[in-house]
């Protein structure tokens, strides 16, 4: 064999992007189905009231009260986590004595017995809280 009869390849200066497309799709699949499957909130039917709102400098801190009796906690601007009753007090006790100022509001579902609502109370006393307030929705006229 001579070297005229071998051809030379020339080298491709191009990226393959079929393997990044699959492993795109992939990953799109994944976060779909994961997506409806977290859990951002939780769907508790709030006492309506025509109080007047309050207006706060900064935001709250929230403590839900499901149906069930399950704490959840929100922390200002954060996603609301589940959390037990010793580990809600550690939490709450921990953010007020940083921000003392802060208000602490109790969101307890319609179905909910008043003594669990009262017992959420007791745990943020026992964090520490002066002052709790009851979140409420408007009343429909």
């Amino acid at each position: 064999m001579s070297a005229r009869s071998r051809k030379k390849r020339k080298l491709k200066a191009e990226i393959n992007v079929v393997p990044y497309i699959d492993v795109m799709l992939v990953l799109l699949i994944i976060f779909m189905v994961t997506a409806p499957l977290l859990n951002l909130g939780v769907d508790i039917e709030l006492p309506q009231s025509n109080a007047k709102p309050v207006e706060t400098q900064k935001d709250p801190i929230v403590v839900e009260v499901s149906s069930d009796g399950r704490y959840f906690l929100t922390l200002q601007k954060a996603s609301s986590e589940e959390l037990d009753a010793e580990t809600l007090v550690a939490k709450v006790g921990a953010f007020v004595r940083q921000n003392p100022d802060v208000q602490v509001l109790i969101a307890g579902d319609t179905r909910t017995d008043y003594g669990t609502v009262y017992q959420g109370m007791v745990l943020l006393q026992e964090a520490g809280v002066s002052r709790v307030g009851l979140m409420s929705k408007p009343a429909e006229d």
